[in-house]
């Protein structure tokens, strides 16, 4: 019994280290896709700045913010922080960045479709991911980190 046990576990070990490898794909992969959902939503925001305001004034309902305020930031953001994020620079930084603006987007609205919803769930879990375990070895983090420890 003892023998079957370590035989399975020696496996199971086997089985996470293969999928720990897996991890800087996954987080590129998570990175690129979050990149560009938020990236079009901050081009859909500039093609008609009109339409952004009005809707920043009268649909969405951020607090604490003027509407106008509201509408930079959630644009800047949305366009500032998916590149980065593309990129893999100041992942971690970019992918809180892109949790606020995702939970503000939720919370603005006085009514939301599950679907969408759903949507914003998914975004965040990924966020999530990406803040918590950084963006992998394919990110620029990884070789300006290893510059810097290089310098100290």
């Amino acid at each position: 019994m003892y023998q079957q046990v370590n035989q399975f576990y020696t496996l199971y070990q086997k089985g996470a280290a293969g999928l720990a490898r897996l991890h800087s794909a996954v987080a590129l992969a998570a990175r690129l896709y979050i990149a560009q959902v938020f990236f079009s939503a901050g081009l859909t925001k500039i093609q008609d700045w009109d339409t952004t305001l009005f809707l920043f004034e009268e649909e969405y309902h951020v607090p604490f913010l003027s509407f106008e305020l509201a509408a930079y930031l959630a644009t800047i953001g949305e366009l500032l922080l998916p590149a980065l994020l593309f990129v893999g620079l100041l992942t971690r930084f970019s992918a809180l960045g892109l949790s606020v603006v995702n939970v503000v987007a939720v919370i603005s609205l006085i009514e939301i479709a599950p679907a969408a919803l759903y949507l914003h769930v998914v975004w965040g879990l990924l966020l999530a991911q990406v803040a918590i375990y950084g963006g992998g070895f394919l990110s620029l983090d990884r070789p300006l980190k290893n510059y810097f420890r290089n310098q100290m």
